[in-house]
């Protein structure tokens, strides 16, 4: 894989937040997740609130479908929200059934206000601004556990009771929508600003709704620790 395999745009959003990004994808919930040391109420509490969290970043997604400007940004938004629906909340589902949580109790649960906060402003950047908007404020969640997961995926410990979390995230099925992502951001920054994004008045406002959703990703962790 490439030292890129997300896309330039996302790297240089990630270049431009390196303490954030440091906060966010080695937080002391993922360590815990790679030596298995999370305990298993903050796991099964934080999966909770990330299924109530996919409800609504599914629909961002869909959101993006009606922001987008061509036929390929269409596909690759919709493609996005079935693997969000049909696949990664599967794991939630699965997981939580172990616990004797069913589905409809995760659909129906209490939003804590990190998941509040985060949601919102990722569906609020799509309201106030345009297709890239949306896309700054998506982009951390989809990159970020596409890291974490192939970081973890080599390091993580044999006996970690989190294996099945971890090989969600590093599996090529999730790595190739990623990519697809990567790819599709790209063209939408050119087509949008040009071959030289970064020299656009419009790019110091991205990085910033880039920024900001990497910070209320290493909340929603602080979130699930809070429960242990």
């Amino acid at each position: 894989m490439t030292d890129q395999p997300y896309g330039k745009t996302f790297a240089r959003w990630r270049a431009c937040c390196p303490q954030e990004w440091q906060a966010y994808t080695h937080h002391a919930f993922v360590t815990g997740l790679g030596d298995g040391s999370l305990p298993r109420a903050a796991f099964v509490h934080y999966l909770i609130q990330d299924y109530v969290f996919l409800v609504h970043f599914a629909r961002a997604w869909s959101f993006a479908v009606v922001k987008a400007e061509t036929l390929d940004e269409m596909k690759t938004c919709a493609s996005t929200v079935d693997a969000l629906v049909n696949h990664e909340m599967a794991l939630h589902v699965e997981t939580c059934a172990g616990e004797g949580i069913d589905e409809a109790t995760l659909f129906a649960a209490s939003e804590a206000p990190e998941n509040l906060a985060y949601t919102r402003y990722v569906l609020d950047a799509g309201l106030q601004g345009d297709f890239l908007d949306l896309m700054a404020a998506l982009a951390p969640c989809c990159f970020g556990y596409g890291e974490i997961g192939l970081r973890l995926a080599r390091t993580c410990a044999p006996a970690t009771p989190y294996q099945a979390w971890i090989e969600t995230y590093a599996a090529q099925d999730y790595q190739s929508v990623m990519a697809n992502v990567g790819r599709m951001i790209d063209q939408a920054v050119a087509r949008r600003l040009g071959n030289d994004p970064a020299a656009s008045p419009r790019w110091a406002q991205l990085q910033r709704r880039f920024t900001t959703a990497t910070q209320l990703e290493a909340a929603f962790w602080d979130m699930g620790l809070r429960a242990a």
